[in-house]
């Protein structure tokens, strides 16, 4: 920005020598500032402005046990769970099916999977070895996460797997380069989930999946907190209100929904 503005500041008071040569040169330098600066929004070096005179789709209420206060579309958000330990216990083996959720992805070798939310990378090393001309992008808002994961995967020597920092509105997904992007048990704590599934679904490709599996908000038997359990309905009307198409739910787990979504081919 400093670049065009100094190209601007400089034309309008037509100093001594002013010519057309120093005209063309201004307006060279003006170009290229806004080029510069485009290219930059694009590459996912900036956040996104906020949409500021839209109205918020968030409404605030008492927080309930577990929960922030903040409700969309009826449904209040999580509180955000960062403990390590209790991310790689394990008990997820046996209660979560871990190998059957990245069976059910049908990944392609040259796929480039979105993990979101990564955490200490559960998931991102198990993608790992079925994208082995792809890359897995990890992504993650808490950078103490992030480290783990570029550590490990230092230290194994594996070359595919690229920590993301984003922010909670903003991944920092390239436009249309993502095959696949993962969401699990994460998002019922996204604090701006319509702002986060748009932009995911700005770095999808077109025909890319989102894929989210989440606790069955329908089963109240299941010993999981409410506010982290999601009805298939009520995924469904809030991530196609962002323009992804539901494909299908896949009867994979028995406790959490495998839900697919599609960016539409246009």
């Amino acid at each position: 920005m400093t670049l065009v503005v100094s190209a601007v500041w400089f034309t309008p008071g037509r100093p001594k020598g002013y010519n057309r040569v120093t005209t063309l040169s201004h307006i060279v330098w003006l170009l290229l500032g806004i080029v510069l600066l485009i290219g930059s929004s694009a590459c996912g070096d900036v956040d996104p402005p906020p949409n500021g005179d839209l109205p918020s789709p968030y409404t605030q209420q008492e927080a309930s046990p577990g929960g922030t206060g903040k409700v969309y579309m009826g449904r209040e958000i999580a509180q955000v769970t960062s403990d390590s330990t209790w991310l790689e216990r394990p008990e997820r083996e046996v209660s979560e099916f871990p190998n059957r959720v990245v069976e059910a992805l049908a990944l392609q070798p040259s796929d480039v999977v979105a993990d979101i939310g990564a955490g200490t990378g559960y998931y991102t090393f198990r993608l790992s070895p079925y994208v082995p001309q792809g890359k897995v992008l990890a992504v993650d808002i808490q950078p103490e996460m992030l480290d783990q994961i570029g550590t490990r995967a230092q230290a194994e020597g594996i070359s595919n797997v690229v920590p993301v920092l984003g922010s909670v509105t903003f991944p920092r997904l390239p436009p249309d380069s993502i095959d696949v992007a993962l969401i699990v048990f994460s998002y019922t704590e996204f604090s701006h989930p319509q702002e986060m599934i748009e932009a995911i679904e700005g770095g999808l490709r077109p025909g890319g999946r989102l894929v989210l599996v989440e606790y069955r908000g329908e089963d109240l038997t299941l010993p999981v907190d409410p506010l982290h359990r999601i009805t298939e309905a009520q995924l469904r009307r809030e991530i196609e209100a962002t323009g992804l198409v539901w494909s299908e739910t896949k009867d994979v787990l028995p406790q959490q929904h495998f839900m697919v979504f599609e960016k539409p081919v246009r």
